[in-house]
């Protein structure tokens, strides 16, 4: 199958750091070319790939210090999938709706993967208009604000089962990986660990557009001798981070639509201890692969039963569940179903628009 896959230009795939997105599009481009598929991956120039590489920038836009204007990028990135279309059986975007114009009025086999948040009221108009588009949710739990949508299957995230190695023995400190951000909920994260007296390592980034929240109410958490900010790591630390540590915490106040750092710790046989919010339910089996909890009192009594947990058990599930190789097929179900012409009905189902107060669409045209 000739496949082009369409990458966000924030960071190179894979990314060198942070980046969810990109990484995941560098598992998916490199297992379908394994698979034997013809690939063609639009991204980055600094991206590293198997695939055949159409460069759209020459470096990572969060990296390069002389880009200012990320939108013309990715205005320039559409473009360029225009002009080389006609070269694929299928188009799969992962730039949310950037493409959405342009790409509807023509005869393209396409799909879109929607990575983020829809919980955001200026989104309905916009997909009230584009209500035909074909997409793809990363969790079921991301589809609940606009659940009338095109939707054509769910396709949780896969990884490289030897990208991370099991650690069988439990470790003597918790790990916070990602983020530092309101939503992510590093000051529980920090506080779970002063009430339970154990340990814990931050290994997040500070974006931009976080770093006030990080100055004024995030670094003076850090003093505590108990806690370690390791600052933003890559790949080739992370499984050491993991493997090493007793429980990941996840004390999220938002509806996250997946989280690749619970299936990063699964991999690596780290329990995880979460708050119930968003994909997590759907990530994380209670009592089996790690705890789900209401707050931190909840959290630290989880973490007296963290030796509950089999981490053999956590690296199994993430084998059985969130391996690339099962991503790759479930995406190429869904290639072959949309070539065919074999969409899936638009949904006419109302769900539960109540956090915005607007009306879905009364039809699909």
């Amino acid at each position: 199958m000739r496949i082009a896959q369409i990458a966000p230009l924030y960071e190179s795939v894979p990314p060198r750091l942070y980046g969810g997105t990109e990484r995941v599009v560098s598992w998916l481009v490199e297992e379908l070319v394994s698979q034997g598929h013809d690939v063609t991956l639009f991204a980055s120039g600094d991206s590293l790939t198997t695939a055949r590489l159409i460069s759209v920038c020459p470096q990572a836009l969060r990296l390069s210090p002389d880009s200012t204007d990320p939108l013309a990028h990715h205005i320039n990135l559409v473009e360029q999938v225009m002009q080389e279309r006609d070269r694929f059986d299928i188009v799969h975007f992962h730039i949310d709706y950037l493409h959405f114009p342009v790409s509807r009025s023509l005869d393209l086999a396409q799909v879109t993967t929607l990575h983020g948040r829809l919980d955001i009221p200026d989104l309905v108009p916009l997909y009230r208009e584009f209500s035909e588009m074909p997409v793809v949710s990363i969790s079921n739990a991301q589809r609940e604000p606009l659940p009338w949508i095109n939707w054509q299957g769910t396709v949780y995230h896969g990884m490289p089962e030897n990208s991370c190695r099991p650690r069988l023995e439990a470790g003597k400190y918790l790990a916070f990986l990602g983020r530092i951000s309101p939503e992510k909920g590093v000051d529980h994260a920090i506080e779970i660990a002063k009430k339970s007296g154990i340990p814990l390592k931050i290994a997040a980034k500070v974006d931009n557009a976080d770093k006030d929240y990080f100055e004024n109410h995030v670094k003076h958490l850090l003093s505590d001798n108990l806690i370690e900010f390791v600052g933003e790591i890559g790949d080739e630390a992370k499984n050491d981070f993991l493997g090493n540590a007793l429980a990941l915490i996840f004390p999220i106040n938002w509806s996250e639509p997946f989280g690749i750092v619970m299936i990063e710790s699964l991999a690596c046989g780290l329990p995880v201890v979460a708050y119930p919010r968003g994909s997590v339910p759907e990530i994380i089996d209670d009592g089996v692969t790690g705890f789900l909890v209401n707050g931190v009192d909840e959290a630290v009594s989880a973490l007296q039963r963290i030796s509950t947990i089999d981490r053999a058990v956590c690296r199994e599930q993430f084998e059985q569940r969130f391996s690339v190789s099962r991503m790759a097929q479930d995406y190429l179900k869904i290639y072959q179903r949309i070539v065919k012409q074999e969409l899936k009905p638009i949904s006419l189902t109302d769900g539960d628009l109540s956090w915005m107060k607007l009306e879905p669409p009364s039809n699909t045209t």
